[in-house]
């Protein structure tokens, strides 16, 4: 039986890029994050390592999900499972490729609710990471992971610490002081400009809450 595997990546581990393009109809500004999704070739922190063939196989296989009409959506943090939460879905990978031995994606950041958040940390100068999830067969030997297959990209706080689990922003805002209605001015959002004012600031304070940087 396949194991469930996420692998998470920093901001700067993944050397992410945060792009702004014009939309379709040239009327508004879609935003991206890019960067490496998975690394190949290396013993990660998990003591697990991915052949770069394994990886090329499973960006294939999402590429042809992508080009095939199919919307791969991912989550603000990630559930301990495949299954995809469309409550929590904050972007869509709109494409991966292979540089070298790693796996590198291109994420459209959604006007969702979670999309909305994301969208104002990255605006607020917040380093939020990546975390591949999927599933495969790892090696009790050496840790290689053989018959991966890349399920979707999650994004996810800048651990502080070597090591540490990332912060889980959808439960840490809903746990805190003004929480609920940070949330709720998110899934409000939409193109209001005053809302969106409103909701940068109120991020921006529950960001020093958290302690994210």
């Amino acid at each position: 039986m396949a194991s469930y595997l996420k692998e998470n990546l920093t901001f700067d581990a993944a050397k992410m890029e945060i792009l702004t393009e014009d939309s379709k109809d040239g009327k508004s500004k879609n935003l991206y994050m890019k960067g490496i999704c998975i690394q190949g070739g290396v013993k990660n922190h998990n003591e697990r390592v991915y052949p770069v063939n394994e990886i090329s196989d499973a960006v294939s296989q999402l590429n042809e999900q992508i080009n095939g009409g199919y919307s791969v959506l991912g989550e603000v943090d990630h559930p301990d499972d495949l299954k995809i939460n469309l409550d929590r879905v904050s972007h869509m990978i709109t494409d991966m490729w292979m540089d070298g031995p790693n796996g590198y994606g291109k994420l459209k950041i959604l006007p969702t609710p979670m999309g909305n958040l994301v969208k104002t940390m990255l605006e607020s100068g917040v380093k939020l990471g990546v975390s591949s999830r999927g599933s495969g067969n790892v090696s009790e030997g050496d840790g290689k992971v053989s018959d991966f297959e890349i399920v979707t990209v999650d994004v996810v706080a800048q651990p502080s610490a070597p090591n540490a689990y990332p912060t889980a922003i959808y439960e840490g805002l809903l746990n805190m002081r003004g929480g609920h209605k940070v949330f709720e001015m998110a899934r409000e959002a939409g193109a209001d400009q005053r809302i969106q004012k409103y909701l940068a600031s109120e991020v921006t304070r529950l960001i020093k809450d958290l302690k994210i940087k």
